[in-house]
């Protein structure tokens, strides 16, 4: 094992009051991929700075190896007094750091480098200082939710850039997807503590929920042995004085322990406000266009958006998706064409901007529209604190001004805000950003329970695959030129489908290509493979055997596991625990490399044959 290029030890840090991290730890490595992880307001973004050197923990243990280079991406970039994202992005650099690494990267996340900053959106500056921060190559790069405001293709370009750089990761996000394919380590944020699995977020939320049910159970166990200590107080006193003494400071001990037991920070419990139903055609929209000069926004194009169906659209930063949704809301008039709204129609927006936010408005207000210190949520009269307390504000919030809540917060209070509006047409334009785990899952079972119709923009792919019912993507990613194309599904969806039309389109050129040639009397060409007319006896071989050797591979897996579930192993014996870990990860790439080799020989297998 490596020594850290960084660790921190006991961390602890308080502002004034409950102590916002007590005895965190976090220790990098060469070549980590952590995914940090935890409630909002948890303290995440903090103790990443902690990392960094940019804020100074109260107490605990930093160390950082004397030549490490580090890089933090921050969820604001200042700009300062930079003329040029150039100039902005080549002071992140080094005295031996590369400046093409800058224009290369501005170059791959769409900017020239030219913009000036004051003039930039919330996504271009998030590009810009993404640029900063991956120019130099440091040691370590710590990202504070790098995918936010960022579109479909540039998080996907992003995930490539990072399976490819050598720094060590530390990564803060609300995007599954993403953290799933760039960690193969997970640090979580609980209550102050840490806690670390060796292994990518995928696995995250079984863990957690098995160390939470521990939890609870060493709760319970606690409680029970106080009871028992209780009734041998009542009834078993004898006269030996210091052994009583002793018991009874010892329950005392036990009293404590329980009471100052904090558990998790509870869930959202709350579900939207229905309101009456809307017609059986919510939207209809007949062959809409709409240009901006000589560049065409959206082409002609048709959609029956029908009660109960949860749409999804998706495209690149420009390409016209919140053109496309105005139009679809009656928000704006095409250039052509015509839209239809349905009957009885009570529409709710969630906006990606955060518009609606006035930043010296307190929470109660901006809850109630200023009428008082009640709210009207499903017909039922709720006290604005009560309504609160259920999206996990405190009661003390309630006149506190909105420019003091985080990123996180403030989405909270927006899905607070919404949900207790009565609707039945849901327009939700980014809704996942800065929302945590926790919530991103009340928002998927809300979604997915609405008897309304949901029409959503968003760059989650996971969030899109779990809720909508189908998806408007443009007929070209690569250059949107104003063609829509409604695919049934959820993003996964869309791809199988681009794909299946894609091969069926290569399909059809090579069969035409084959007619051509034999018309004009040429041999028709054929590939390496079907030139030879059948399987080599290597292949045959790997064909036959690569099952079995998956299968031994996957109970080889199944074995380590087993080993690794024991909960009380990582504690007794880290080596041994991150020994399996390891060479779990290995037998798990060599499976998938098993299984796409197989796959590929049974596609030629059957090519050859028929």
């Amino acid at each position: 094992m490596a020594p850290p290029i960084l660790k921190l030890d006991d961390i602890f840090l308080s502002f004034g009051g409950a102590p916002l991290l007590n005895g965190a730890n976090l220790q990098i490595e060469p070549g980590d991929r952590i995914c940090l992880v935890g409630r909002n307001g948890s303290g995440k973004s903090t103790l990443m700075k902690i990392a960094a050197g940019m804020v100074e923990a109260q107490s605990g243990e930093v160390f950082r190896h004397p030549s490490s280079t580090v890089r933090y991406l921050e969820q604001a970039p200042d700009f300062g007094a930079y003329t040029t994202v150039q100039a902005y992005a080549e002071a992140g650099l080094g005295p031996g750091d590369d400046p093409y690494r800058v224009t290369y990267l501005l170059e791959h996340l769409g900017l020239t480098g030219q913009e000036e900053p004051s003039s930039l959106s919330g996504g271009e500056a998030r590009r810009a200082a993404l640029a900063r921060v991956m120019a130099p190559e440091p040691d370590i790069l710590m990202l504070d939710e790098p995918t936010n405001h960022l579109d479909l293709p540039t998080i996907e370009w992003l995930e490539g850039e990072l399976a490819k750089s050598r720094s060590a990761l530390v990564v803060i996000s609300h995007d599954r997807r993403f953290l799933e394919k760039v960690s193969t380590a997970t640090v979580w944020l609980d209550r102050g503590l840490s806690r670390r699995l060796n292994r990518g977020f995928g696995h995250f939320e079984e863990w957690r929920d098995k160390v939470l049910e521990e939890e609870e159970i060493e709760q319970h166990k606690l409680g029970k042995e106080i009871q028992r200590e209780e009734h041998w107080l009542r009834y078993g006193v004898t006269a030996r004085r210091k052994r009583n003494m002793r018991r009874l400071g010892n329950l005392q001990s036990l009293r404590a322990d329980y009471r100052g037991h904090k558990g998790p920070q509870g869930t959202i419990q709350a579900s939207v406000s229905e309101g009456r139903e809307s017609g059986k055609l919510v939207v209809e929209a007949d062959k809409i266009t709409k240009a901006y000069g000589d560049r065409t926004i959206v082409a002609p194009f048709s959609i029956r958006v029908h009660r109960g169906d949860c749409i999804g659209l998706i495209g690149p930063n420009g390409a016209g998706k919140t053109t496309l949704l105005k139009m679809l809301t009656g928000q704006m008039k095409p250039d052509s064409g015509k839209i239809k709204l349905g009957t009885n129609l009570e529409i709710a927006v969630l906006d990606q901007k955060r518009e609606d936010l006035d930043p010296d408005d307190t929470l109660a207000n901006y809850l109630t529209d200023g009428r008082g210190e009640n709210l009207l949520v499903n017909g039922e009269q709720k006290h604005v604190t009560g309504y609160m307390k259920e999206f996990l504000f405190q009661p003390e919030q309630a006149r506190t001004p909105i420019r003091n809540l985080s990123g996180g917060e403030r989405a909270r209070l927006m899905l607070a805000r919404i949900m207790a509006k009565p609707s039945n047409l849901l327009i939700l334009d980014e809704p996942t950003n800065d929302l945590d785990i926790e919530t991103l899952d009340l928002l998927q079972e809300i979604v997915a329970g609405y008897s309304g119709t949901v029409i959503l923009v968003s760059h989650d792919r996971d969030f899109l695959d779990r809720t909508v019912t189908s998806t408007i993507a443009p007929a070209d990613p690569e250059n949107p030129d104003g063609r829509w194309i409604e695919y049934a599904g959820g993003y996964s969806d869309m791809l199988a489908q681009r794909k299946g039309v894609e091969d069926e389109r290569k399909k059809a050129e090579k069969a035409e290509k084959a007619k051509a040639q034999e018309a004009s009397g040429k041999p028709v060409e054929s590939g390496g493979a079907k030139g030879r007319g059948k399987l080599s006896f290597k292949q045959k071989f790997a064909l036959e055997n690569l099952p079995k050797e998956m299968e031994k591979a996957q109970k080889e897996i199944a074995a380590r596991e087993a080993k690794m579930a024991d909960p009380t192993l990582f504690t007794k014996d880290p080596a041994t625990f991150n020994k399996l870990a390891a060479e779990t990860e290995k037998l798990r790439d060599s499976v998938t490399r098993m299984e796409e080799e197989w796959l590929e020989l049974e596609m030629l297998r059957e090519e050859l044959e028929g």
